[in-house]
């Protein structure tokens, strides 16, 4: 049985941009209604990024608004919004060590992999989340609360997670899932009849299939939030306006009828991935055609030139990896990376499977390599919104073009929507993934259809963790880092390096790869339970 301290090792971030390790952050103890868990590993990821720059003003770390009592959530000494000091990392394997008296399903022993959203519990402008307004996963025990991880529909945000499996390799579903729920999510391709719409028009045209509607002048916008936004026109300074009116999760949808804007329009291209917002539009006078072009899904299509950019950092690889072992005819891959070597490394992992699938794969350093071809799917891995510009010019018609990168909720981009109109063009941004997502990832896991092991770089303990998370920051890792608390003292190893002081975890990499055995000789080494 695993013997629970009083105090214990942490990483916490205090304020923007300001880490440190906690040598004695309290063991919270399980209230009634909680799970104490050790944390056998964490990934970490370019979202904690986000969260170490914006801190308080991330979406996901403000106050939770509804979805669980007040009271409740003042039973939670793990539930820290706000200015409040949190414990980043949300890629994690959990083993439960101590249960509170009304805990209902879980018990000691268990091991589950987490899923890190809890989209029934709305901030302000998202969700709450494990690892940025409920502490995460950086840390040696972890308390959860079966009140926040518990779904409205009953769903546990904790998977069970099969004992003949690496930590990591389960840890590692998440960030799959996340790159899996960016070509899967279901998009809405009608307007919300349940909903709120509102039609800026200089008449009042008839919409069919709309919810309550409020019809409202050019020169006269109301205040409010709607589901569905419609403008009528192609004044840019209006359409700039009616951003602010498009609620979390709503189309809007642009009907130009033969105008043009005639310049770049200020763009909620940040709302895109944080607050699921969808922008079509039409040149002619028919919503009904601006409706037609969204797609199902953001799936890649048969023959689609799919590029994507920033291809070779850790989630960057994951998505070429997955385009190219997705099962669809005829695509070409354009992997872009501005870093040579890992390139080099990129195309050393993935080359075999594209000769493998019958596809093409092409790597290209865009400091050096000018593309010329026109593009069906556009994946953008860096958080930069002249880069989502870039991609409307680089488009071909109908194009896919994926903010998979987080742009800050709050930040706007200048974007030709004559373009992106003219071309029906498709921005989608996915943050996090749900729960049928990682439960797909982690069945091709324990089925050996997929190995999530291929992604790591570099392991390291908590010693090592901030320096890890600067090396995401800094992109100098080919691949995902990942923590294990209980190695006291590891520092952040490549996995190149890890011969020169651990010898028995080189020893059992297979063809320099992270595996099972390489994580039973570390904790070996480390004397892990």
């Amino acid at each position: 049985m695993t013997t629970v301290p009083d105090k214990q090792r942490a990483v916490q971030l205090v304020g923007p941009d300001q880490l440190r390790v906690n040598e004695s952050k309290p063991v919270f103890q399980p209230g009634a209604h909680q799970v104490l868990c050790q944390v056998e590993v964490c990934g970490l990821c370019f979202s904690d990024l986000k969260l170490l720059k914006q801190f308080s003003g991330h979406a996901r770390k403000s106050e939770v608004v509804s979805g669980v009592a007040p009271d409740a959530l003042a039973q939670m000494p793990h539930y820290v919004p706000g200015e409040k000091p949190v414990v980043p990392g949300h890629e994690t394997v959990v083993r439960i060590v101590k249960v509170g008296p009304e805990v209902k399903r879980f018990k000691v022993g268990e091991r589950y992999l987490v899923q890190t959203d809890y989209r029934w519990l709305p901030t302000k402008s998202s969700n709450a989340a494990f690892g940025y307004n409920f502490e995460g996963a950086l840390q040696e025990f972890v308390l959860v609360d079966e009140r926040v991880i518990t779904a409205p529909d009953g769903e546990s945000m904790f998977i069970p997670a099969p004992e003949d499996l690496s930590a990591s390799a389960i840890a590692l579903c998440e960030p799959w899932a996340c790159v899996e729920d960016a070509y899967v999510e279901k998009q809405r391709r009608n307007f919300k009849r349940d909903g709120k719409t509102l039609v800026v028009a200089d008449n009042e045209p008839k919409i069919d299939g709309a919810g309550k509607i409020t019809f409202a002048k050019p020169s006269a916008l109301p205040e409010g939030k709607f589901d569905d936004v419609i403008y009528f026109g192609a004044d840019a300074a209006v359409c700039e306006k009616l951003f602010a009116n498009v609620a979390t999760n709503g189309l809007f949808v642009i009907v130009q009828g033969g105008k043009k804007f005639g310049r770049n329009v200020v763009t909620a291209v940040g709302r895109v991935h944080y607050g699921g917002i969808r922008i079509v539009g039409t040149t002619g006078n028919n919503v009904a055609d601006a409706l037609a072009a969204i797609p199902a899904t953001a799936e890649i299509r048969p023959n689609d030139k799919i590029n994507i950019i920033g291809a070779a950092g850790p989630m960057g690889t994951m998505h070429v990896i997955r385009d190219l072992c997705q099962g669809v005819s005829g695509v070409t891959v354009y992997a872009g990376d501005l870093n040579d070597e890992r390139l080099a490394a990129l195309r050393k992992l993935s080359e075999p499977l594209a000769q493998k699938n019958k596809l093409t794969l092409k790597t290209y350093n865009p400091s050096k390599d000018k593309l010329a071809e026109k593009f069906d799917y556009i994946v953008l891995m860096a958080p930069v919104p002249a880069l989502v510009a870039q991609a409307v010019k680089d488009s071909a018609p109908k194009a896919i073009i994926n903010i998979f990168a987080g742009i800050p909720a709050d930040k706007t981009g200048e974007i030709d929507l004559d373009e992106y109109i003219a071309k029906q063009n498709y921005f989608i941004g996915t943050s996090g993934s749900t729960l049928d997502d990682m439960k797909i990832i982690l069945k091709k896991v324990a089925s050996r259809q997929l190995d999530t092991n291929l992604s790591v770089a570099a392991i390291s303990g908590l010693d090592g963790a901030v320096d890890g998370i600067r090396a995401v920051e800094k992109n100098t890792m080919p691949g995902k880092i990942i923590v294990y608390p209980f190695a006291k003292g590891l520092k952040l190893t490549a996995l190149t390096e890890v011969g020169k002081e651990h010898s028995g975890v080189a020893n059992s990499l297979h063809d320099g790869q992270w595996n099972l055995n390489a994580e039973e000789a570390l904790k070996k080494e480390f004397g892990a339970q």
